[in-house]
C-alpha cells in the first residue's frame, strides 16, 4: 500500500458519472493532489470556494481556535466552516470570532450534531472533522483532489501510520471495528470511525442516516455498500487538545452495535 489513496471500492459507481470511464485512479489522484493546490487553474473542477468544513463541537475552547486558523490558512479563507455547538464554555464564541457559522443546540450526542453540520451548508463538497486538533487540515487539498478525481467519499485512515498519539485501548478498538465491518461487508476497510472525511453533497443528501454514536461508521458503510466510489487516504493523527468526551466502553459498544446494524440493513436492502 502506498501513501496515495487506496480505493476501498475502485469499481463502485460514482454519483452522476460512470466510474468505468476512470483509468488508474491511484496515479490520477497523485497528479491531482498537486494540481488542486493551484485553484485558479482548476476552474472546471471544485476549488476551496466549493468546500464546507463542518464539525460538532462540545466544550473545545482549548483547540477550536487552532483548528479554525488551520482551515483558514490552508484554504486561504475560502472554505465555509460550520460548527454545531452544545458547549457550556466559550467554544461557540471563539468559533464566531474566527468567522465560523455556529448553530447552537442542546447536547444530543455526536451523530445529531454532525448530521446537522453536514446538512446545513449547500456547497457541493463537505468535509467533516473534529474540533480537538487531532486531524491534519493540511490534508484538505488532497481530499479535494480525490473528489476531483472522481471519488464520492474520501475517508482519512488514521491507523495507516500507526496513530501513536491515540490511546492504546482506542487504537485496538478501532482496528477491531474495521475488522468487524470488513467481515460483515465482505470489503476491506481500515478505519471506520475516523472523523475526517470528504463527501460529495449528493451522497449525504441521498442516504438516510440513522445512527448517533456510530454515525462515523455509518457514513462510511452505507455509501460503500451502495456502490459509491469510496477511497481511504492515510492521514496523520495528533494528540488531542482537551479531554475526550467519549466513554471508551459504552461508546465502543454503541459503535460496534451500529456497525452490525448498518451492515445487516444494507445487506437486506440488496434483496
Amino acid at each position: 500500500m502506498s501513501d496515495s489513496a487506496h480505493a476501498t471500492n475502485g469499481s463502485a459507481a460514482s454519483v452522476g458519472a460512470d466510474s468505468a470511464d476512470k483509468t488508474d485512479q491511484t496515479e490520477g489522484s497523485d497528479a491531482a493532489v498537486g494540481a488542486a493546490a493551484d485553484e485558479a487553474a482548476r476552474g472546471d473542477e471544485y476549488t476551496f470556494d466549493d468546500l464546507s468544513v463542518v464539525m460538532g463541537t462540545y466544550n473545545e475552547e482549548e483547540a477550536i481556535a487552532t483548528v479554525l486558523d488551520d482551515i483558514d490558512e490552508v484554504t486561504d479563507g475560502k472554505a465555509e466552516v460550520v460548527c454545531v455547538d452544545g458547549s457550556s464554555d466559550r467554544t461557540a464564541e471563539i468559533a464566531r470570532e474566527h468567522g465560523a457559522q455556529v448553530i447552537e443546540q442542546e447536547p444530543q450526542g455526536y451523530g445529531v450534531a454532525v448530521r446537522e453540520a453536514i446538512l446545513t451548508p449547500d456547497r457541493p463538497v463537505v468535509v467533516t472533522t473534529d474540533c480537538d486538533d487531532t486531524y491534519p487540515m493540511e490534508a484538505l487539498p488532497e481530499f479535494l483532489a480525490e473528489v476531483n478525481d472522481g471519488a464520492d467519499v474520501v475517508s482519512g485512515d488514521r491507523l495507516y501510520h500507526g496513530a501513536e498519539a491515540m490511546p492504546a485501548f482506542n487504537r485496538f478498538g478501532n482496528h477491531a471495528f474495521a475488522a468487524l465491518a470488513s467481515l460483515l461487508m465482505g470489503e476491506r476497510v481500515h478505519d471506520t470511525t475516523t472523523g475526517m472525511r470528504a463527501y460529495r453533497r449528493e451522497v449525504v443528501e441521498e442516504i438516510g442516516w440513522t445512527e448517533n454514536t456510530g454515525l462515523s461508521a455509518e457514513l462510511l458503510i452505507r455509501p460503500l455498500m451502495r456502490g459509491y466510489d469510496v477511497r481511504e487516504r492515510p492521514i496523520a493523527y495528533a494528540e488531542r487538545l482537551g479531554d475526550t468526551k467519549l466513554d471508551p466502553i459504552g461508546g465502543g459498544a454503541a459503535i460496534a452495535k451500529s456497525i452490525v446494524t448498518v451492515c445487516l440493513e444494507e445487506q437486506l436492502r440488496r434483496f
